[in-house]
């Protein structure tokens, strides 16, 4: 199976694969205003597998069936039979490609398999976000409350559930690598500001994150040609956390270019102008609270 068009297969790391796609000028999945080219593909996107003989823990199925079955026809190339998909979250960006690993274990934390058991009937009819719509949804086969522990290749993976951008957020963490995989909870260029009534919350668990000590960081939306290089490191996380206590002031610059000159004194991140608008709509759910 060929790949959508504009897909990239990453080696960040030994073992460790990025599907990436999007951040591409004049890229488009889809005709019409759609949330696959509007809140992934045009930011740009990458869901992770991590391999380890014929296992593989799949992180997000990727925003589309076509995308979900290029990643399991990758990994199937490569000799996995064994396939474990883990959530990082309700988002729909996050879980359009179930289907394709339904006869697996789906795993998610307790949370998001109730924000999914909630929005079920809203996402397969494609009223909730607008379209394409996912259906058949699969909803997870197992859920954990705050920590499960996975075991690839003897190598412990834990998941971890985090309230940053989302209050249903896992990452993975690699301990003996000391590598994170942060789905959306640090994204570059800036962090996208989906429940603003939770700043508190987030700042919290971003220092939640750092105490983990991450050497290497790998975001769901970030720079390709970064993640390629092996991931973020992190200085990451204290941009986040600064970008956030400036919006959250009223006093952040409505240009994202000017803005990061305040929060990004560590060049932590790198300017993408199609995170203009994600600045300016995150100025705008602020100031609406």
């Amino acid at each position: 199976m060929r790949p959508p068009e504009g897909m990239r297969i990453l080696t960040p790391l030994p073992g460790i694969y990025a599907y990436y796609d999007g951040r591409l000028p004049g890229y488009a999945w889809g005709e019409g205003r759609n949330w696959v080219d509007d809140g992934a593909l045009a930011l740009g996107i990458a869901s992770y597998a991590l391999v380890a003989g014929s296992s593989a823990i799949v992180y997000d199925p990727h925003t589309t069936l076509e995308h979900a079955r290029a990643v399991r026809a990758h990994l199937e190339r490569l000799g996995v039979r064994e396939f474990t998909l883990v959530l990082s979250h309700h988002h729909l960006d996050h879980v359009a490609g179930t289907e394709v690993f339904a006869d697996g274990r789906i795993i998610a934390n307790a949370r998001t398999a109730a924000h999914l058991e909630r929005d079920r009937a809203a996402i397969e009819e494609g009223t909730l976000g607008g379209a394409p719509a996912i259906n058949p949804l699969i909803l997870p086969t197992e859920t954990f409350e705050g920590r499960m522990e996975l075991s690839l290749g003897g190598e412990r993976v834990e998941l971890l559930h985090f309230d940053i951008h989302s209050d249903d957020a896992t990452v993975l963490w690699l301990p003996e690598g000391q590598i994170l995989l942060a789905g959306d909870t640090l994204e570059d260029t800036v962090t996208y500001v989906a429940e603003p009534q939770g700043f508190d919350a987030h700042l919290r668990d971003l220092g939640r994150l750092r105490a983990l000590g991450p050497r290497q960081i790998l975001p769901n939306h970030g720079h390709p040609d970064v993640i390629a290089d092996g991931g973020y490191g992190v200085g990451l996380i204290g941009a986040t956390e600064r970008y956030i206590a400036l919006i959250r002031s009223g006093e952040a610059p409505e240009s994202l270019a000017q803005s990061m000159v305040l929060f990004d004194e560590d060049k932590a991140c790198r300017y993408a102008a199609c995170y203009e608008a994600v600045h300016r709509q995150n100025l705008q759910r602020v100031r609406n609270g």
